[in-house]
């Protein structure tokens, strides 16, 4: 049977490959430059305009209004405002772009065995949040069990550890006590988590304040190591 050609697919999603194979297809959806990354700030929950932008450094302001518009017509974001006091309006997800994290978490796992990767970059609140989900490693948490609360810049998290499974989210109200929160900037959460940076000397630069069950943070931060890297390219 001859499959019917979908000609309103370019009006949509920009340029095509014109190649049927699903990887092809994926890459019309979201292998726009920003695409990708639109979508990893929204895997949390919706977001306003203004805080895409600070959360994206590099984008303009018509560039991501472009990559909004994309995602929203290929079927992966909506728009909506939020009820007062707030008013606003904001950008998420839909259930069928929700479901391309996994895809991120393989694509950044792979990534980060590049020897040409550089963590000292900046790195959104988001991102952190949705590293410890990716680098978790069950293996190493045992029967380890934490509850911690995140204040990076603005944003709040909860992140808890239990049973050998990692849950990672915005706080919310009510939520049960952490027994341990964190203050700082997601690289400097990075720095000691990912980088081995001494957790004391964060402290005395304030880089990072921690409250409460300061070992169990210290324990916390060695559950994600970080895969071989690749042999580096040829000279």
């Amino acid at each position: 049977m001859k499959l019917e050609k979908i000609t309103k697919q370019d009006s949509a999603i920009g340029r095509s490959y014109h190649d049927a194979c699903g990887a092809a297809h994926a890459l019309d959806l979201v292998g726009e430059r920003w695409a990708l990354l639109v979508m990893r700030e929204l895997m949390l929950g919706p977001k306003r305009f203004s805080d895409l932008r600070g959360d994206l450094p590099g984008i303009s302001a018509n560039v991501l209004t472009q990559r909004l518009e994309g995602l929203e017509a290929a079927g992966l974001l909506v728009r909506r405002k939020l009820p007062p006091p707030a008013a606003a309006q904001v950008y998420e997800l839909t259930p069928w772009g929700y479901e391309a994290e996994p895809i991120m978490a393989a694509l950044g796992r792979w990534a980060t065995r590049s020897p040409l990767h550089d963590p000292t970059l900046p790195l959104s609140a988001t991102s952190l949040m949705l590293s410890f989900r990716t680098m978790f490693d069950p293996g190493r948490a045992g029967d380890f069990a934490v509850r911690i609360a995140f204040r990076l810049g603005d944003e709040r998290f909860l992140v808890s550890v239990g049973e050998g499974l990692i849950e990672a989210r915005r706080a919310a109200e009510g939520d049960p006590p952490a027994a341990v929160t964190v203050a700082g900037e997601p690289p400097a959460v990075a720095a000691v988590v990912y980088g081995g940076a001494p957790l004391d000397g964060m402290e005395v630069s304030g880089a990072l304040v921690i409250e409460g069950d300061r070992a169990a943070f210290a324990r916390f931060a060695t559950l994600f190591p970080l895969p071989e890297k690749a042999a580096p390219p040829r000279p």
